[in-house]
């Protein structure tokens, strides 16, 4: 079975939707579609009809891109007022051989669990810390003998409201969801790689509505933040200084303003009507000041939070998200973290543009599971492989469309 795997990401301005192929572990990207969010305030749905109407709208734009139905896919659920909670557990290997398997690893998640969870939040998930087998500390168990297993772990809770409601969301689109996950450990599997297993540090997504500060002990999600500045309050400023619109103030931001004013150029202008109905000429330098003295605000107080989420020694920050892709993010970002920040830059063919971290991440997260589990799995079942491999009785895929290419090429030859 190839491969294929999608997910969406529902931000407060856009939703990003993303389909791939696994190949060696390798991401070849099919799709990936950011549309308008209407509905969603600060990462949290305020209008149920509004989002079901965003996210119908980005799927049938990816779906005719595709050629495809998609039905199946992974979602990103709000981070706000996560809980973690310590676990641990012991339990007895029942078989007769003595051999641990996946069904005693499933009891022993279960055993952590129980009576952890309040009845207001929603298990998200158990990350495993430490396993013990027969007092001897083990990386995984599985196929190894022994008597007395133990898990010592850091079980991740959400409130049932804010989970229930995306969940209702994306269903109502008929989209069966097959993973749910949290947007900063999706961040994490997109960059992991040894260093980060081995250390403690922070990833800070920075989108429209909210800013996700995301703590990690090696590779283990142990904290987070949301911080409610991000990328409207840097458009809000805009608007309040020029009068102008909203979407002018978003453009404005992305396509003229740089992040730092070091190389800000004053002799530059541009100009559009603001909503008084004026023509205003915009300098880029003054523009740039506006823009620099929001973000560094928003940096500042990222950089601040950090120091009450955690009192382990930070080995690494990676920002990334939408508001990063401003021109000269980086010099600002440095200047007030220093030289060892890194920049989460997503670098795929199909989708260079770092708003597609989250969403990208979680398709590689949720490939990471398939493989631990090894299990096959795909949003395109056999019989729809088959029709796209049979010259005689083809889905409907444009010659043109982009899956259209890659199975043409797989199978038609």
């Amino acid at each position: 079975m190839r491969r294929i795997l999608s997910s969406i990401d529902l931000g407060t301005n856009s939703i990003k939707l993303v389909v791939a192929e696994i190949v060696k572990d390798k991401l070849n990207i099919l799709c990936a579609i950011s549309e308008e969010t209407k509905g969603i305030k600060q990462g949290l749905i305020d209008n149920f009809e509004n989002v079901v109407y965003s996210i119908n709208k980005t799927l049938k734009k990816a779906e005719e891109l595709l050629g495809l139905k998609i039905k199946k896919i992974v979602a990103s659920i709000p981070e706000y007022d996560l809980k973690f909670i310590e676990g641990s557990g012991t339990n007895t290997i029942t078989s007769d051989d003595k051999i641990v398997t996946k069904s005693d690893l499933n009891r022993i998640l279960q055993t952590n669990v129980y009576n952890k969870i309040d009845e207001n939040h929603e298990l998200i998930t158990v990350i495993p810390i430490c396993y013990e087998l027969d007092d001897k500390v083990v990386a995984n168990p599985v196929g190894m003998e022994g008597e007395i297993l133990k898990l010592k772990s850091i079980i991740v809770t959400a409130p049932k409201k804010n989970t229930y409601d995306f969940i209702k969301a994306i269903e109502k689109c008929n989209l069966e969801i097959v993973d749910i996950m949290l947007g900063g450990i999706a961040d994490y599997s997109l960059f992991e790689n040894e260093f980060l297993k081995e250390n403690n540090g922070v990833i800070i997504n920075i989108g429209a509505g909210k800013t996700t500060l995301s703590c990690f002990t090696k590779g283990k999600l142990t904290n987070n933040k949301i911080l409610i500045h991000a990328g409207d309050s840097v458009d809000n400023d805009i608007s309040f200084m020029y009068k102008t619109k909203r979407s002018d103030s978003k453009k404005l931001k992305e396509r003229y303003a740089l992040a730092s004013k070091t190389l800000a150029n004053p002799k530059e202008v541009t100009s559009l009507i603001n909503k008084l109905g004026e023509k205003v000429e915009i300098n880029q330098y003054e523009l740039t000041q506006i823009v620099e003295a929001r973000l560094s605000d928003i940096l500042n107080n990222a950089k601040s939070e950090i120091n009450y989420l955690t009192k382990k020694e930070i080995s690494y920050i990676i920002v990334t998200g939408g508001l990063t892709e401003i021109k000269d993010f980086n010099i600002l970002a440095e200047r007030i973290f220093g030289k060892n920040i890194t920049f989460g830059n997503v670098n795929i063919i199909g989708a260079r543009d770092n708003k597609y971290s989250t969403a990208i991440g979680m398709i590689k997260c949720f490939n990471n599971k398939l493989n631990l589990k090894d299990k096959d799995f795909s949003i395109f079942d056999d019989d729809e492989i088959d029709t796209l491999s049979s010259t005689d009785k083809r889905i409907n895929v444009a010659s043109d469309s982009i899956l259209g290419k890659v199975f043409g090429y797989f199978f038609d030859n």
